[in-house]
């Protein structure tokens, strides 16, 4: 390991980056602590810690919206866009063909960016309305133009993150976005066992350890299922020209036992927490029927039981769709067969096709069972602890180490690439 680290030190442009990447998450971490004026911080407080749902976003926003800051919305709104374009891609027909040409690619991660302006004003007026009607006394009365300046501070504090989270993505150390969550993440769990360890007593030694066991079987389970492949041969056609021969080689292609990292759980979270956020702005209705449906709303998504169940379909659902979104068998086949390429035993074109999609989703099955049951594994252990902080520290582990892993693994290919000869 110190190797490795004397070898980054050593690369100039590589150190640069990194330097670069703890920079921006610095600068992130401070923008976290700039409050938005006119809010009670100790009734705020109050308000997240007696609501989990709100609790969970306050995790993925590093503290942001506990402190009521400039960036309490953190990247959600952003994640959200992207969520619907992926969808658009697959039930719109021309979506879906400019995702094969980098010139669409290029347009709709355009579009993504200006869907989130909107998302995020609207997220913050939800928020602050959400805020203004609490019993706690929160913000209390805000004039309009008050309310505009909120909303305008905060949907710019989202996109000054995305912003952030590009700069990072183009320094190939890391995805931005997911770096920013982590980021949000990490400065959360100091808090968060501090917290624990004040109000721990010896009855609860038992729960510690089976707390430490969960955690240890998370990171292992994740590690195994991010760096499982299955490799299928590919052999490249002999040919002729003249008296000498070309190609003739033997490769292989790998096929990850989840290609779609860490946001099968991001998307999972920002869909479960939708309706009882959402049913959070109704209680006080007026109409009682409406009053009663959201109240029912949220006493069904707080039954971790049903949250369990949600999470687990959920995670499994959406590891399939995103591998579906960046995974294409019928390019692969097309490529392979431009290239004189083969997969042995199976004919070129459509036959390949079929064949690398059925293995796809055989791997995919099993990555995305193994993911869903060490998804839900800190929350089954809450069930029988009652302890809050095992849910987030579950899904904590789960977005901190496939983040960590796939940082390290973009840092080691940079490495590789400065051992060829003249680099």
């Amino acid at each position: 390991m110190l190797h490795k680290i004397a070898q980054i030190w050593k690369a100039k442009d590589l150190r640069k980056n990194i330097l670069f990447v703890l920079a921006m998450l610095a600068i992130f971490r401070f923008a976290a602590h700039i409050p938005i004026p006119g809010v009670d911080p100790l009734a705020l407080r109050e308000f997240f810690s007696s609501n989990e749902i709100l609790g969970l976003l306050n995790l993925f926003s590093g503290g942001g919206m506990e402190n009521f800051s400039i960036v309490m919305m953190g990247v959600a709104p952003y994640i959200t866009s992207s969520i619907i374009f992926q969808l658009l891609a697959m039930i719109v027909p021309s979506l879906e063909e400019m995702q094969k040409e980098e010139n669409g690619r290029q347009k709709i991660s355009r579009w993504t960016r200006y869907a989130t302006v909107p998302l995020a004003a609207l997220q913050a007026y939800s928020m602050i309305t959400l805020l203004r009607n609490s019993s706690l006394g929160i913000l209390g009365s805000v004039s309009p133009w008050t309310l505009v300046s909120m909303v305008i501070t905060i949907a710019a504090g989202t996109i000054f993150l995305m912003w952030l989270g590009e700069l990072i993505s183009e320094k190939n150390v890391g995805n931005g976005i997911s770096l920013l969550i982590f980021a949000g993440i990490i400065a959360g769990l100091p808090t968060a066992v501090q917290q624990f360890f004040v109000s721990f007593d010896s009855s609860q030694l038992f729960t510690v350890i089976g707390f430490i066991v969960i955690t240890v079987l998370t990171v292992v389970g994740v590690v195994v299922i991010t760096e499982g492949q299955r490799n299928i041969p590919v052999s490249y056609a002999r040919q002729m020209h003249g008296n000498r021969s070309y190609g003739g080689s033997n490769t292989h292609l790998p096929i990850r036992v989840n290609m779609a990292g860490v946001m099968p759980i991001i998307f999972a979270i920002s869909v479960v927490l939708f309706p009882p956020m959402i049913a959070q702005f109704f209680i006080g209705a007026q109409t009682s029927w409406i009053a009663a449906a959201a109240q029912w709303t949220i006493q069904f998504f707080n039954n971790q039981l049903v949250y369990a169940i949600l999470y687990f379909v959920l995670v499994f659902g959406f590891t399939f769709f995103y591998t579906e979104v960046i995974f294409h068998p019928e390019r692969i086949a097309e490529n392979l067969q431009k290239q004189g390429a083969f997969i042995p035993g199976i004919r070129p074109g459509k036959h390949t096709e079929e064949y690398l999609s059925g293995i796809t989703y055989k791997i995919i099955f099993f990555g995305a069972l193994f993911l869903s049951v060490i998804a839900i594994l800190p929350l089954v252990m809450r069930y029988f602890t009652g302890i809050q902080a095992l849910a987030l520290g579950g899904t904590s582990l789960l977005i901190v180490v496939a983040v960590v892993i796939e940082v390290v693994k973009q840092i080691e290919a940079q490495l590789s690439m400065r051992e060829y000869e003249g680099y």
